[in-house]
C-alpha cells in the first residue's frame, strides 16, 4: 500500500527500532509507548483491520507475540505485559494496517495508557535490549 505507514516502515522506507522479523510478521518499537518496551506486531501483508486481513496472517500476529513475550519480559524486567488491538477510527486505531500492541509491564506500573516520548538514544537501548535476549 503506497501510502501506509507501517507498509513503509516494513519496506525500510521510514526508519523504525525493529524488534524481530520473519516471513509473515515485522515487529517495532512504538513511538508514542505507554510502557518501556511497548511495541508493534505487524502482518508483512498490508490489511486495514484483522478482519480485512487473512486469518493466516492473524495466526502470524498471534504466533509472533508467543514466540517473543516471554523474551521480551526476560529482557526487560517486566513481571507482565497487555496486548492490545484496536480496530477502527472509533476504537482508537490511528494508523490502518492491522497491528497488536504488545505493552510489557512492571511491578508497581500505573497500568495506564498513558503515551509518553522517549528520545531516539531510549528507544534504542531498549530495543537493543529485546534484541539481545530474542531466541
Amino acid at each position: 500500500m503506497i501510502n501506509c505507514l507501517f507498509c513503509k516502515i516494513i519496506a525500510g522506507d521510514i526508519p523504525a527500532e525493529k524488534i524481530f522479523e520473519d516471513e509473515n510478521t515485522f515487529v517495532f518499537l512504538d513511538i508514542g509507548p505507554v510502557s518501556k518496551g511497548h511495541m508493534l506486531v505487524i502482518p508483512k501483508n498490508h490489511a486495514e483491520n484483522l478482519t480485512e486481513g487473512s486469518v493466516e496472517d492473524a495466526c502470524s500476529l498471534m504466533a509472533t507475540v508467543h514466540k517473543i513475550a516471554p523474551d521480551v519480559m526476560r529482557g526487560l524486567g517486566a513481571t507482565g505485559y497487555n496486548i492490545g488491538m484496536n480496530h477502527g477510527k472509533d476504537a482508537g486505531q490511528e494508523v490502518f494496517h492491522t497491528h497488536i500492541h504488545l505493552m510489557p509491564r512492571y511491578e508497581k506500573d500505573s497500568r495506564l495508557f498513558v503515551k509518553f516520548q522517549p528520545s531516539k538514544e531510549e528507544l534504542h537501548e531498549v530495543a537493543k535490549k529485546i534484541r539481545e535476549v530474542l531466541s
